[in-house]
């Protein structure tokens, strides 16, 4: 294990634990605030790109929200609930070094969705971010949630990725410009991140 890995590993975690999450009472209290909060946050995280891609990169209150929402909607009030919810969203939480994102394919008819779906599969390991000196760090499919939404034929419209960094390479990052492409056989389509998205993804990184 080299210095840089033993030091991210001691670093404290960013997940959420049963704590985090309000009760909903409490959380209705809290939900309209809340709520604003993340929708500015999110305008800062999300990226388009080409015509029917966009990137939502999360961090522990945009999952944290997804949790409050989904106990919210589903009427989740055991501890047993919410451990379901911590489990299968906490692996989307970036720790230092690593960026996280949902990349949504958007199509809003049915003859788009029979014409792009099974053109895209593989699209969750044809994403990649190009730094200013040529580096590429190039996307890994989430392996909590891959195993269930990896298809031969056909590719589902939400996928969950995420990109590991050097600390050489979060240095370039924090430079810029950075591009982020995708670089599919159907699909080849790239746009530079602003500001504010480079501003946001380097507090995931820590930089």
């Amino acid at each position: 294990m080299t210095t840089e890995t033993t030091e991210r590993n001691a670093s404290p975690s960013r997940k959420l634990s049963i704590d985090d999450i309000a009760d909903l009472r409490a959380y209705e209290n809290e939900r309209e605030e809340f709520r604003a909060q993340i929708i500015a946050l999110k305008k800062r995280r999300r990226v388009g790109v080409g015509p029917h891609i966009t990137f939502l990169f999360e961090n522990r209150d945009t999952m944290r929200f997804q949790i409050q929402e989904m106990a919210r909607v589903e009427k989740i009030i055991s501890d047993e609930g919410i451990q379901n919810e911590l489990r299968a969203y906490n692996p989307l939480i970036p720790e230092p070094g690593t960026l996280s994102a949902t990349l949504f394919i958007e199509l809003t008819s049915e003859p788009a969705l029979r014409t792009w779906l099974p053109k895209l599969v593989g699209i969750e390991t044809a994403v990649v971010l190009r730094l200013h000196d040529g580096t590429e760090v190039r996307c890994l499919a989430e392996e909590t949630h891959a195993t269930q939404l990896t298809r031969d034929e056909i590719t589902p419209a939400v996928h969950y990725i995420r990109f590991e960094f050097s600390e050489a390479q979060i240095a370039t990052f924090s430079a810029g410009p950075v591009v982020l492409a995708v670089d599919h056989g159907e699909y080849q389509h790239s746009t530079t991140l602003s500001d504010d998205n480079v501003a946001e993804l380097l507090l995931d990184l820590g930089a």
